[in-house]
């Protein structure tokens, strides 16, 4: 009988320890301070905000929780519309649902992927026409590549909108020098596991608006009055960041420009490998950023690669490697079926089409050269073999 190998997993985007955090998760139990807030949580809050160039962070539960605290601090309530980018993971838009708000979705375009600047003009204009603009507009770095902060800050200026930057994939990115997350009212970050640097879960909250994070973190803490007693005249939530992941984090922060580097070493060894097949293009990085390229993302052109991206998939986890579709646009959710959609240009969604050819490959920092040339050899194979299939056909 003839039995399969069966090779080890390759991983989308596993956790990479540095093997610091074990210091200060045994200091956290050295001294007892393992539940939420203490003295790991103080300290990565400044340390976030000191790496970032911003006045104050505040550290919770998860990204999502940020933004939604983002979004309450700038009074969004029921009735209320907030524009957000469409082509991203859906915990950017569910906060607006939390809060009874309406979102509506805003195109990419196709030097970033993220939002698209002329999208957001034409329903910031519909919006102002009408007499109700949004209460926020929330842009999305996508897959660490930064959006065109210039253009997008300078129409939320014009409108007087504030901008909420969901720099969830972006940490370690920048624009024009300027580091990812720091740019708009607020800025956003995840810790997730599958994130460049990892809590287990977790996510911060930041800004130059050192009232509005004194605030998120009262709110953050089930927004208890300062009384001798239990007394709350708010709503709050149960969303602070625990002392133990807390100290994980400060481990992780120190090491993310080697995790930074990692990425991008293994973005260019795949471009360099795969970027002259046929029908292959890579997720661009516009002049005057920096990426952290928290995943490796390119397009597939089914008819001049011949094979598909759901082939592709389907090919790369017969051999127990995970990969994945570019995140499915929110405005085709069945979630959101009713919210409106302004796309790139009249005739086209850049969106929808990044959606039907991309694919994310494995990325994670901590995968071997090894892992990445059998990804690579599947790739080919599967072009290779669909090539000569044509041919003999």
């Amino acid at each position: 009988m003839i039995h399969q190998t069966v090779q080890k997993t390759i991983f989308l985007s596993s956790p990479h320890m540095s093997g610091k955090e074990q210091h200060y998760i045994q200091e956290a139990f050295e001294t007892n301070w393992i539940a939420p807030l203490g003295p790991n949580v103080d300290a990565f809050e400044k340390e976030i905000a000191a790496f970032t160039g911003v006045n104050e962070a505040a550290a919770v539960s998860s990204g999502t929780a940020a933004i939604h605290l983002a979004l309450s601090l700038l009074g969004v309530g029921k009735g209320d519309t907030v524009f957000c980018s469409t082509l991203t993971f859906i915990a950017s838009a569910n906060p607006i649902l939390y809060l009874g708000a309406e979102p509506v979705f805003i195109d990419s375009e196709r030097e970033t992927w993220n939002m698209s600047p002329q999208g957001l003009a034409t329903a910031l204009n519909d919006a102002a026409q009408k007499g109700k603009r949004p209460k926020a507009v929330i842009v999305v770095n996508l897959y660490g590549q930064s959006a065109k902060m210039e253009e997008l800050t300078a129409l939320c200026d014009q409108y007087e909108v504030p901008m909420i930057e969901d720099a969830a994939e972006s940490l370690g990115s920048s624009y024009k020098r300027k580091q990812s997350g720091s740019f708009g009212r607020f800025g956003i970050f995840s810790f997730n596991g599958n994130k460049i640097i990892t809590t287990s879960g977790g996510g911060m909250l930041v800004s130059n608006d050192a009232a509005a994070i004194h605030k998120a973190r009262f709110l953050a803490t089930q927004a208890r009055d300062p009384a001798p007693h239990y007394q709350h005249s708010k709503i709050g939530y149960n969303y602070r960041m625990s002392n133990v992941l807390a100290g994980i984090g400060r481990a992780q922060l120190q090491v993310l420009e080697e995790r930074v580097k990692a990425r991008r070493a293994i973005f260019e060894r795949y471009e360099q490998a795969l970027s002259t097949l046929p029908g292959i293009q890579f997720m661009p990085e516009l002049e005057e950023t920096y990426s952290n390229r928290w995943l490796t993302a390119m397009t597939v052109d089914e008819q001049e690669a011949g094979v598909s991206v759901r082939e592709l998939i389907e090919g790369l986890a017969f051999e127990n490697i995970e990969a994945r579709p570019v995140w499915k646009p929110l405005h085709l959710q069945p979630l959101f079926k009713d919210a409106k959609y302004f796309p790139h240009g009249e005739k086209e969604s850049i969106s929808e089409q990044l959606f039907a050819n991309g694919i994310c490959l494995p990325s994670g920092s901590n995968m071997e050269e090894l892992d990445q040339s059998r990804v690579i050899h599947c790739i080919k194979n599967s072009i290779t073999a669909k090539e000569v299939e044509r041919k003999i056909i």
